[in-house]
């Protein structure tokens, strides 16, 4: 089936993505895996070629580009040569805390941010997960009390995608005074640095996507200043799930990406590969397994590929978001498992 989502200036971002990966990443990505981390340098080069921050507005140092195709291409180059721990990192930068700025941030909050974000001078990460409470939110127990203007954080995340590189994290804590299991208005977000109190624990090893840094952070008592809130006390919960189909969209692209990249890796090994004096691509069984594995990369690619004209309509609701996601990543399990 021909692919029709691509237009002549996304192809042109293409070969600058691709140009990027070649000269950046692909000489130190198997260094940066032993490693657990990716240098710094890393941030500041995409932020020069204009791989970051693409949805922020000129007045803060972007370009304005709200089109998602501009970062599915990303996502896509980056999968395409097996690096998708730096698709991981600046996935959790620009699909995670970016949106939850642009849509509920002051104008201070994004003029002390975005410039940076964009440039890669601010490296951010989402910490919203803790030992006891992940997919339930309403169970964090990290709290926020108000301290004149400014606001104190303790306690714990884990599971913290950029957590030792970054320089700031998007938490969301218990602004309400309670205990036990919050509700609605329980929480608010905030844009937490790395200041006096604010810890990184042991960096956890992953089964995968190891050059990507994850590590658990530890509040104690940090000083936030008042502006560092994200839009209204009370409200976290509710941005929260007001981003969440483009968070689940990124996963559904990156996810569709890493299936044609199988796809596309399996028929070169089969083409190369020989077995009982022919091609293993010319075994009956090779080819019909391989034709089912392209037609649901096609279908695939079909289906987010709707979804990412959707969400730039702004017809993406959590629920559909969520559907794209949940039928890509199962389709990438299995497709990578007949591949191999």
């Amino acid at each position: 089936m021909e692919r029709n989502l691509y237009e002549e200036d996304h192809e042109q971002f293409r070969e600058l993505a691709a140009e990027f990966d070649a000269r950046e990443v692909a000489p130190h990505y198997q260094q940066w895996g032993q490693d657990h981390m990716m240098p710094r340098e890393l941030w500041t080069a995409a932020g020069a070629q204009g791989l970051l921050g693409l949805a922020v507005p000129e007045e803060f140092g972007g370009m304005g580009l709200t089109d998602y195709r501009f970062r599915s291409v990303l996502d896509e180059e980056f999968a395409k040569a097996n690096h998708l721990a730096v698709a991981l990192a600046f996935h959790l930068h620009d699909d995670l805390v970016l949106p939850h700025l642009l849509a509920y941030g002051s104008d201070e909050l994004k003029k002390y941010w975005l410039p940076g974000m964009v440039s890669g001078e601010k490296v951010t990460s989402v910490a919203m997960t803790e030992p006891g409470a992940g997919s339930d939110l309403r169970g964090v127990r990290t709290k926020a009390v108000r301290d004149g203007d400014d606001w104190l954080i303790t306690g714990q995340k884990t599971f913290i995608g950029n957590g030792i590189s970054g320089d700031a994290a998007l938490v969301l804590a218990r602004t309400d005074g309670s205990g036990g299991r919050g509700g609605a208005g329980s929480f608010s977000l905030f844009m937490v640095e790395k200041t006096e109190g604010n810890s990184t624990g042991r960096q956890l090893d992953k089964m995968g996507l190891k050059a990507s840094d994850t590590a658990e952070l530890f509040f104690d008592n940090v000083r936030v200043p008042g502006m560092n809130l994200v839009g209204e006390e009370g409200r976290g919960l509710e941005y929260a799930a007001g981003q969440l189909p483009q968070g689940r969209l990124a996963i559904a692209v990156a996810a569709t990406a890493v299936a044609r990249a199988v796809y596309e890796a399996t028929v070169r090994y089969t083409r190369e590969r020989n077995a009982f004096g022919e091609r293993v691509l010319d075994f009956q069984n090779s080819r019909f397994t391989l034709a089912d594995i392209r037609t649901e990369v096609d279908a695939m690619e079909a289906y987010v590929d709707k979804a990412v004209l959707a969400f730039n309509e702004g017809r993406l609701d959590a629920v559909a978001a969520a559907q794209v996601k949940l039928f890509a990543s199962e389709r990438v399990k299995s497709i990578t498992d007949r591949c191999l």
